[in-house]
């Protein structure tokens, strides 16, 4: 017997996330001890009358990929993938790794050339979801590899995971729908400043947002949510900024990084490990060493750093910029083929000021 709490994430993913329509293209991709998980979002597309195509993906088979091929393979693109970001009106994504170092000692020149190689399909992906014309939604389906991340037993951890997306409630879209209300007033206050400046024990950093929309993030495309963000004005980014917590990307663990910047470009970075890998993402491409992202994590509920970007960028609290890739939605430009993610504790002796005016003191917004 499914656990009501996989059909209840399914009906959030499907019907909430996605709002998956009669005749949609639905990929569901999945890592395969999601396969509980995508049994129960299969039956949601269906009865949403969709057209779900599964794919699922194994650790083991991408690293014996990513170890084996050569710069040529590496590189190609198929067809079937480019039809697919083309086409495709939904995408849903389970995640649950086995292994979440499995990637760990492969060349970073590997997979700055998979990412380039790459760039063109994030670059329709971003503007089809920009206009409405693509909705997807990333998640995650328990695992031990996770919950040893996080330092939780497997069974803390789904009561964790279930909780977050509050698929442990009766009504979970009625949840996300009240938080949604919740996070649109400081998206509805923001409108139509111009400058932030975030200050505080890990950073000190001004930007622009002249012109740029912030994004209620709500649990349509990351789930679970809890933030608003934005991407700043190009150029416009001075200052300092220090992560709190480690960044952890294809299988490595960044820690201690600390940028500075200069109208809007990384001219000094040092990290206190894996500082070489962290300087060959800055050296991905042109786009790489400049911001995609400013935003607030906003989800109260999730406290615990768990060594999962998709938790930890929420907790709320925190900030987090992103190098790389922008939004168009928010009118941002920056375009690469990496967006890493890098969080900043703000809930002792920090604020940020909007145009001078206090919008967040210690961790909470003041508006």
């Amino acid at each position: 017997m499914a656990d009501i709490r996989h059909t209840r994430l399914a009906n959030v993913l499907v019907n909430y996330s996605t709002r998956v329509q009669p005749g949609d293209l639905v990929i569901i991709n999945a890592s395969t001890p999601a396969i509980p998980l995508a049994n129960e979002v299969v039956k949601a597309v269906l009865a949403a009358g969709g057209n779900p195509l599964i794919t699922i993906e194994d650790a083991g088979l991408q690293e014996t990929f990513m170890r084996h091929a050569n710069k040529e393979q590496l590189t190609y693109i198929t067809p079937v993938e480019e039809i697919l970001v083309e086409k495709a009106d939904c995408m849903i994504r389970l995640d649950a790794p086995d292994n979440t170092r499995a990637l760990t000692s492969l060349d970073p020149k590997k997979h700055q050339v998979r990412q380039v190689a790459r760039m063109e399909l994030g670059r329709i992906w971003s503007e089809r979801s920009a206009s409405g014309k693509f909705r997807w939604v990333i998640t995650q389906f328990p695992t031990q590899a996770l919950a040893q991340d996080a330092s939780m037993s497997l069974g803390e951890f789904e009561d964790f995971l279930f909780g977050a997306t509050y698929a442990d409630k009766e009504d979970p879209i009625a949840e996300w729908k009240r938080i949604s209300r919740e996070q649109q007033k400081a998206v509805d206050w923001l409108r139509g400043h111009k400058a932030i400046h975030a200050m505080g024990p890990h950073c000190d950093l001004t930007l622009s947002i002249e012109g740029r929309a912030f994004i209620n993030s709500d649990g349509q495309k990351n789930m679970p949510s809890g933030e608003v963000y934005t991407t700043p004005v190009a150029g416009s980014v001075n200052g300092w900024y220090e992560t709190s917590f480690p960044a952890v990307t294809a299988g490595r663990a960044i820690e201690g990084v600390r940028l500075e910047f200069s109208d809007g470009v990384v001219t000094k970075m040092t990290a206190t490990r894996n500082e070489d890998f962290m300087r060959s993402l800055l050296e991905t491409d042109k786009g790489s060493s400049q911001l995609g992202e400013f935003a607030i994590g906003t989800n109260y509920g999730i406290q615990q750093f768990t060594h999962s970007i998709l938790f930890d960028e929420k907790i709320g609290g925190t900030i987090h910029i992103a190098l790389g890739r922008g939004f168009p939605e928010t009118g941002g430009t920056n375009d690469s083929s990496i967006h890493l993610d890098l969080i900043c504790d703000m809930r002792q002796e920090s604020e940020i000021r909007v145009d001078g005016e206090l919008l967040y003191k210690d961790g909470k917004f003041v508006i």
